[in-house]
């Protein structure tokens, strides 16, 4: 069985590298990059950078706004907007800018202006990868992952954590130059957060409690605002990162049927498709619409939708760096729609894709190595909070599959039936960590008994906890029965790695491991926008997409609690923890370790003591340790990242992670090319 799988994953690697250097080579031929020379030798599989620890996520102390260096008495600005300022079009950039802008110094120091960045992605149902680019929270993390005021100018919060006062910045503005108060911010608060049809659920992080109440909110005045929670909540200043408590009020109030004939937005809603105003709103209300204020340092022009979407700078972005440039340096980011992982790494090798981590897989390294020369750009390392992992849904609505997934021996027996070192070493070339789904060893939250429980490849106790579990007899084939005999044991995997890609290629590895011990598993790729639906739905047996967000996980706990449902351990639970009205919600059964886990997560919530959050943690992580509710097979890889010669600002060696947005810790308004004159297309 061993030797098979190996020769037929060497063969699937052997097709794939040579139909895209075949289709690379063709794009060359076209006009595409020369060439390069063929390597004497494959470059050596990489180790993930040395790790940095992460610091403790504290309650957050007063933050005083960052100041504008005294030697700053003028400001700058982008060739491309001093044009529509000289053709008056645009307010000079003294009068687009805050009082007291942030002040950011990129990683490579003062930049310069212009250029393009081009990207892929794979659609719609990929936008996160461009919304993780443009998103701007009320604060934001430095480099060693402490956090800093960003759209706020600073914030208090009480001793007891359960009141924090936010300053905005005065003089801020909307991308269409409208003033940025807390006028929108009541707006929001009055007329979406307490509105029960367009929020019929609050959101976790504008709450506290079970059930959740929502802050009460105070705005002094235009530029002061003063939250105030029933409980204490000691990580807000962590759970903003990525979060406004606002929308544009003038734009917004137009699909709002307080604020227009409601008979006309509702015949609006029906002629966009949409059943009701409230999903008219909710589909407006999102930075990608075409014509809505942003925050962001970017602005979509054309609709996500297009095969090419394309961002063009933010004329009243509120960030300068040190010598008073309006940021961000970059003009324009472009992200072009792909099909397969093929396609998309035939643009990296052809020299058409110049700063990406989105999508790039640690298994295409030597592929994507050896071809740095021929594509112009070079395979940056950071380290992957990503695990490969295996999701089997403890509430899938086959009952069957149910009782076969809730049983501890059987989960166990799984984790045991997979040979982690093999699939490391065939799928990854041997870069990544055997571990479970657990915090990053960077991370204050690591935690050695999770990470190494059941590892080990041990077929044999594997047949014996089947066997124990009550699932001890076999058809003629070898696959095991169900306890009523009525057939194999048979369940379908679902996620979006798609034929060809490393992790499909590991998850078809990981089915023939359970084969070994009699378990029947297939798998089905589906597109990203299918994949939403079915989870949501809670249609899906088992799943086979990672987890991340373990590096600072008690700021980000989604995945350990269940409630992150495209990792669907815990679907029905989970949509159940977000809303309860939910149709396809469920409650988890009295008794259930779940229980457990949600009650620890709602002491951490409160607890302003360091040390007892942490230990708090610690014991949701030891039930997972016991529990298993989900089966991690390898993590900490090495994370590539594609940079294309001459594009500046970004580091190896940071992780990339989901809470910290990927490839964008480093803020990507500071990335510039060293001749943006050559990068315009």
């Amino acid at each position: 069985m061993k030797q098979n799988t190996r020769r037929s994953l060497n063969r699937r690697s052997f097709l794939r590298i040579s139909a895209v250097l075949g289709a690379s080579a063709g794009l060359a031929a076209c006009g595409g990059a020369p060439s390069a020379p063929a390597p004497t030798s494959a470059p050596t599989a990489p180790a993930a950078p040395p790790p940095t620890a992460a610091p403790v996520a504290t309650a957050a102390p007063p933050q005083a706004a960052t100041a504008v260096p005294a030697s700053v008495s003028t400001f700058n600005e982008a060739p491309m907007l001093a044009e529509l300022v000289k053709q008056g079009k645009l307010p000079p950039v003294d009068q687009r800018l805050p009082k007291n802008p942030v002040v950011l110094t990129g990683m490579d120091g003062v930049g310069k202006y212009g250029g393009t960045i081009r990207r892929g992605f794979r659609g719609f149902s990929d936008r996160w990868g461009p919304t993780k680019i443009q998103n701007e929270g009320l604060t934001w993390y430095n480099t060693d992952f402490s956090i800093r005021a960003n759209i706020v100018e600073s914030w208090e919060v009480s001793s007891d954590a359960r009141q924090w006062t936010f300053k905005l910045r005065e003089g801020m503005k909307w991308s269409d130059g409208s003033d940025f108060t807390t006028d929108d911010w009541k707006w929001w608060y009055d007329h979406v957060l307490l509105n029960e049809q367009i929020t019929p659920a609050l959101p976790g992080v504008w709450s506290t409690g079970s059930p959740r109440v929502a802050m009460k909110a105070d705005f002094p005045d235009r530029y002061t605002a003063v939250f105030t929670f029933q409980d204490p909540k000691p990580l807000f200043a962590y759970n903003v990162t990525r979060e406004i408590p606002c929308v544009h009020a003038g734009f917004m109030k137009q699909f709002h049927e307080e604020f227009v004939d409601k008979a006309k937005l509702e015949a609006d809603a029906k002629a966009a498709g949409f059943e009701s105003w409230v999903q008219l709103f909710q589909d407006k209300n999102w930075w990608w619409t075409v014509g809505r204020p942003t925050l962001g340092p970017w602005m979509a022009i054309n609709t996500m939708t297009e095969q090419l979407f394309i961002m063009e700078r933010n004329p009243y972005f509120w960030q300068v760096d040190e010598a008073g440039n309006q940021l961000p340096y970059i003009d324009k980011i472009t992200h072009l729609l792909f099909e397969t992982p093929d396609a998309f790494n035939t643009r990296i090798i052809a020299g058409e894709v110049d700063f990406q981590a989105r999508h790039v897989s640690i298994g295409d390294f030597t592929l994507l190595k050896e071809n740095e020369s021929r594509g112009d750009y070079e395979v940056v390392l950071g380290v992957s909070a990503n695990h490969i992992a295996f999701q089997p849904n403890h509430t899938a609505k086959n009952p069957r599959i149910r009782e076969f997934f809730q049983n501890r021996d059987v989960r166990i027996a799984l984790s045991l039936a997979i040979n982690r070192d093999e699939i490391n070493e065939l799928v990854f070339n041997g870069t990544a960590v055997p571990r479970q789904y657990s915090p990053l060893s960077m991370s204050p939250q690591y935690y050695e008994k999770l990470t190494k429980a059941y590892i080990e490849y041990d077929p044999a106790r594997a047949n014996q906890l089947l066997d124990q579990a009550g699932y001890d007899r076999k058809d003629a084939q070898g696959f095991r029965l169900w306890k009523d005999g009525s057939g194999p044991i048979s369940f379908i995997i679902e996620g979006t790695a798609q034929a060809g890609s490393p992790d499909e290629d590991a998850v078809q590895t990981m089915i023939k491991y359970f084969a070994d011990v009699g378990i029947k598993a297939t798998y089905k790729a589906q597109e990203r926008s299918l994949y939403t639906e079915r989870y949501e739905a809670n249609e899906i047996d088992a799943a086979f997409w990672g987890g991340d967000r373990v590096l600072l996980p008690i700021v980000a706990p989604g995945i350990f609690l269940g409630t992150i449902i495209d990792r669907p351990w815990a679907a029905a639970w989970g949509l159940y923890y977000n809303n309860p009205n939910d149709p396809n919600a469920e409650e988890p059964p009295e008794g259930h370790f779940i229980r457990k886990i949600w009650d620890l997560q709602d002491q951490i919530n409160v607890e302003p003591d360091e040390g007892r959050r942490n230990a708090l943690f610690r014991q949701i992580l030891d039930i997972w340790a016991e529990e298993l509710p989900m089966i991690g097979i390898l993590g900490e890889l090495p994370s590539p990242t594609i940079v294309k010669n001459g594009f500046k600002g970004f580091r190896s060696g940071f992780p990339n992670d989901d809470t910290t947005e990927d490839e964008n810790l480093l803020n990507t308004q500071t990335y510039y090319w060293d001749d943006p004159a050559r990068h315009t297309n």
